[in-house]
């Protein structure tokens, strides 16, 4: 029987590999100075399961790149951690951290789920999707437990099935607006939530941040996520709904270094990229004009500043390069 895993491996395995590479390393750093830092026995137990979760990740995905000859991304390194820097975020601020980077871990093994082929590659992105609806399960349960798990609005539930009569249902500049629509609440909060959660954690790096165009690049950060907040949470009060709350108290004042500032830099930079996937879905699933629009315009904003990030990165040599497809002209000039 053909041995299904010597199959070469597709630009879409290839890149699924080298990126969860990246952000187990990163994953690993982040987690040995929350738990050198814990204080909550609750909390400790998630912090080492997405350590355990990284450490068998990176066997694996280790074994795998010897195996292909694949060149083992560089990641990031003991030498992009200070554990023992004071205490820079509240335990409760590393639940939420945890219970988001779960959203962004169950999207991307989905995403990878949908592309990869070979049978051994389909095992470890199940894997890492396992492993992030377990996270998911205990940052949400022990959120619930403490009481700071911020519940999406609630709205009427409808009487009866209706069917869309109108172009009105679209309309949102002129005359009168219709209520928005579940699925667009539901993008709105998780917008305010997430930017909420990046602006706690860009002004935790802004604190600490070393060069000074990465400092000036983090507090650029907290304005644009502060303003998006507020656009969002403008749209859900003006329909008198409640907007989630913000989690600027889960930063301390320490300034001490704790990460390198490539490490916050590419933190970030992966932030942005998943924000700017969030705005496109919303917009697609936006039906009511004014809403889609704002989304829209906001896209080029964050990609401007997403590309500030990589020039940055770029030139202090920070940008590890993702595999590339070849060169023909290169190969043909020789």
């Amino acid at each position: 029987m053909e041995d299904k895993t010597k199959i070469r491996l597709t630009a879409a395995e290839m890149s699924g590999l080298w990126t969860q590479y990246l952000s187990d390393t990163l994953s690993l750093c982040v987690g040995r100075y929350f738990l050198e830092k814990v204080e909550d026995e609750e909390v400790r137990p998630i912090i080492e399961f997405t350590l355990d979760v990284a450490n068998g990740n990176l066997t694996i995905m280790q074994e795998l790149f010897e195996k292909e000859s694949f060149p083992v991304p560089n990641g990031f390194t003991e030498q992009d951690v200070n554990p023992k820097a004071p205490k820079l975020f509240s335990d409760t601020f590393v639940l939420m951290f945890y219970r988001n980077l779960s959203i962004l871990a169950m999207a991307a093994s989905g995403a990878a789920l949908g592309l990869v082929t070979r049978p051994d590659l389909v095992a470890f992105f199940k894997r890492i999707s396992n492993a992030a609806i377990k996270l998911q399960d205990l940052t949400r349960d022990l959120m619930l437990k403490q009481g700071t798990y911020v519940r999406p609005p609630y709205i009427s539930m409808p009487d009866k099935v209706d069917f869309v009569k109108r172009e009105h249902f679209l309309a949102g500049f002129f005359g009168h607006k219709r209520p928005i629509t579940s699925v667009e609440v539901t993008h709105l909060f998780l917008n305010i939530q997430t930017n909420t959660i990046g602006k706690a954690l860009i002004t935790g790096y802004a604190q600490i941040a070393q060069d000074k165009e990465v400092k000036d690049y983090m507090v650029r950060g907290i304005q644009i996520a502060q303003q998006h907040v507020d656009l969002f949470s403008e749209i859900l009060k003006s329909e008198d709904l409640p907007a989630p709350m913000i989690w600027d108290s889960a930063v301390t004042d320490s300034t001490t270094p704790v990460f390198s500032d490539k490490l916050m830099m590419f933190n970030v930079s992966s932030m942005v990229a998943a924000g700017i996937g969030n705005y496109g879905m919303a917009m697609a699933a936006s039906p009511r004009r004014d809403i889609a629009l704002k989304y829209a315009a906001l896209v080029p904003e964050i990609s401007m500043y997403a590309e500030t990030g990589a020039k940055i990165m770029i030139k202090h040599g920070w940008m590890e390069k993702p595999p590339q497809a070849d060169d023909r002209n290169e190969i043909i000039q020789g």
